[in-house]
């Protein structure tokens, strides 16, 4: 234990981020500047757990690591469906989630979207629709968006998240809502 310690003093930090070049850095800049003009702020998201394996959970916590760095972005995870703008649900819907699934999707103020991930999330994936599962996100509440893998890796989900920041321009937002 001494000798591991006496070579983390020697050696010191060796784990440092690569420094983006200027391109990335114009990009990623452009991104945060394009995330701020359409939401006044960070995008916030909510994770919804359906009834999922945690396969999806997995890669959505890989998003939060220094090589994807999501906050970098100006992009959070938020508690509450309150301060959300999309609602990211991974998992077939289990009956036992329905309710709270709805209650979740009404209590996100508009405009608000919604992102299905997963196959399960798209499509029920492997439980489908039986006693004990809804079957798909969209069967429960509307999708916007949907990120089919099993799981999906952390680069289609940021995919999956990007494509969001289109669909104010290129859809409107959805009836009765309101622009920030």
């Amino acid at each position: 234990m001494l000798r591991t310690l006496k070579q983390i003093t020697r050696i010191g930090i060796i784990s440092e981020p690569v420094p983006l070049t200027a391109a990335e850095r114009d990009k990623q800049d452009a991104l945060q500047e394009e995330i701020r003009r359409i939401y006044g702020r960070a995008l916030c998201i909510r994770h919804v757990d359906a009834g999922s394996c945690n396969g999806c959970e997995l890669e959505i916590h890989a998003l939060n690591n220094p090589y994807y760095n999501l906050e970098g972005l100006g992009i959070k995870f938020v508690a509450s469906p309150r301060h959300a703008d999309l609602l990211l649900v991974t998992g077939p819907v289990s009956r036992h989630m329905q309710a709270a699934l709805r209650r979740t999707y009404e209590a996100t103020p508009e405009p608000k979207w919604v992102i299905a991930l997963g196959d399960c999330g798209c499509n029920g994936g492997l439980f489908g629709c039986s006693y004990a599962s809804a079957g798909a996100v969209a069967d429960v509440i509307p999708v916007d968006v949907t990120v089919p893998g099993c799981p999906p890796s952390p680069g289609a989900i940021l995919s999956g998240i990007l494509a969001v920041l289109d669909k104010p321009r290129a859809t409107g937002l959805r009836s009765g809502s309101a622009e920030h």
